[in-house]
């Protein structure tokens, strides 16, 4: 690479833009070249469109506070210069495809955090360690845009990979049935305990949407690519329940698991340590150098202890056991503002770009 690629971040303002702005301010592959957000942040500073919603324990890093804030709906005067997109934005779906399609016409790559092109057949949605295969997709994608450069590629759901790695490792065994229960941090709906207080010594059992993606989202993961498109995996059958809990950050997860295969405690062991992807045998920066890490306490993993596991891209998990209703459960962890959300798209792009799917303009 001879130089560093030009990167944008579309809904900068928010809470996921300003995880994009801390993991790219210092990033050996990307420098930030351009921030943009609705019009109402438009021509600001990035430090007057942020004043009193900067929401990390990280401080917003000097150089990007003096930048002037775009207006995203813009496309080709934003896009222009730049070499790719990160976007994460608060717009309805039909909204967003729209958006993202419209940067991908400008001959620049979308790395999206939103869930509004999860489902599109063309585009990949993806773990790097798990389903990096996807990314021939891209071709077809490009077809249907008429792009040459440009395309879309998205990030999963943030609570699946709280778990989905864990099964992932152990497909040779052919999961039939999963039972699996999130307990999911307030920094999943973009919040903080100031700004919901509500949530304070409280557990709300129900979070939009989330159940159905968490159920369905798997499943496109391990999914094949048949004729240009991802097509969803079969099985295993999947069932959640999705509750929110006053945790900062830190998506927590209780799995039950059925296999067609019989497997055993050290099997399953030797399947997580061992367990690792293109990531890992690229070196990429963001990659943890082990993926999953297992926890032989009886009381880990811990929210507050664990999920800034290698910077916060590995996962974790504990508590593997047999059970008396289905052959094996645990509990899996992962940051879900880190892994599940900026990091993991920065981990995409880092790929996309090792691969060549990425170049300068």
């Amino acid at each position: 690479m001879t130089r560093k690629l030009k990167a944008g971040i579309i809904g900068a303002t928010g809470m996921v833009g300003q995880r994009f702005i801390t993991l790219l301010a210092d990033h050996p592959y990307f420098e930030i070249a351009g921030l943009a957000a609705s019009g109402r942040s438009a021509g600001k500073t990035y430090a007057e469109a942020s004043e009193g919603r900067w929401k990390l324990d990280l401080p917003c890093p000097e150089a990007v506070a003096g930048m002037t804030v775009c207006d995203a709906a813009q496309t080709e005067r934003f896009a222009e210069g730049l070499d790719l997109v990160f976007c994460a934005v608060d717009m309805k779906k039909e909204e967003i495809r729209a958006l993202e399609e419209a940067y991908a016409k400008t001959e620049t790559p979308v790395i999206s955090n939103n869930s509004a092109h999860r489902w599109t057949p063309d585009v990949p949605m993806v773990i790097p360690e798990i389903n990096d295969s996807h990314l021939a997709v891209i071709e077809t994608q490009r077809k249907r845009l008429g792009t040459k450069r440009g395309f879309i590629a998205v990030k999963p759901n943030c609570s699946i990979q709280s778990y989905v790695p864990m099964l992932s490792a152990l497909l040779p065994y052919k999961p039939t049935r999963v039972l699996a229960t999130t307990y999911q941090a307030i920094s999943g709906a973009g919040k903080t305990f100031r700004e919901w207080p509500e949530m304070v010594d409280n557990l709300i059992p129900y979070i939009g949407g989330e159940e159905e993606k968490s159920e369905q989202e798997p499943l496109r993961i391990w999914g094949r690519v048949e004729n240009g498109v991802i097509v969803k995996a079969d099985a295993p059958l999947i069932t959640t329940q999705c509750l929110r809990v006053p945790v900062t950050n830190g998506h927590t997860a209780a799995v039950f698991v059925d296999f067609e295969k019989k497997v055993g405690k050290e099997e399953i062991l030797a399947c997580w340590k061992e367990f690792k992807g293109k990531p890992q045998t690229l070196g990429l920066p963001s990659a943890p150098k082990q993926f999953i890490t297992y926890f032989e306490e009886e009381n880990r993993p811990q929210a507050a202890l664990d999920r800034d596991l290698y910077g916060g891209m590995g996962v974790s998990c504990g508590r593997l056991r047999p059970d008396s209703l289905f052959d094996w459960k645990f509990v899996g962890l992962s940051h879900n503002t880190l892994r599940g959300a900026g990091g993991g798209a920065v981990l995409i792009a880092e790929l996309l770009t090792a691969e060549g799917w990425i170049t300068a303009k």
